[in-house]
């Protein structure tokens, strides 16, 4: 299984995602918010992201163009999971270098079965 960092200003929403992430024998690293993944992601190599797009203090989408510049985090798949439904944003995500797009409130099977697609 994979080593996910889970990044959602939203208590609730992280221990929901971490919870599903969890049942399916992943490794789960929360945080609050893009500055906090950041952090993590400069002292620990994950195989996925996922990541809301409205944050304080850092955007979900500054947080893939900064996680974008890491050498680690080239090719790492990167998933905005979002309430926002906005082409302009999934646009700007993608030319960022975000690998997809899932929407909230999400299908637990839906996202385990794009986690496993976007890491094979």
């Amino acid at each position: 299984m994979a080593e996910i960092l889970a990044v959602d200003d939203s208590p609730s929403m992280r221990a929901l995602v971490e919870t599903t992430l969890r049942s399916a024998g992943h490794t789960v690293t929360p945080a609050c918010d893009g500055v906090e993944a950041l952090s993590i992601a400069r002292r620990q190599k994950v195989q996925l992201v996922l990541a809301d797009v409205n944050m304080p203090n850092m955007d979900g989408i500054t947080l893939v163009r900064r996680l974008r510049e890491l050498p680690g985090y080239k090719f790492v798949p990167i998933l905005m999971l979002t309430t926002e439904i906005s082409a302009d944003r999934k646009k700007e995500a993608k030319s960022a270098g975000a690998t997809g797009w899932l929407v909230k409130p999400f299908d637990p099977p839906q996202l385990l079965s794009t986690i496993t697609k976007v890491i094979s």
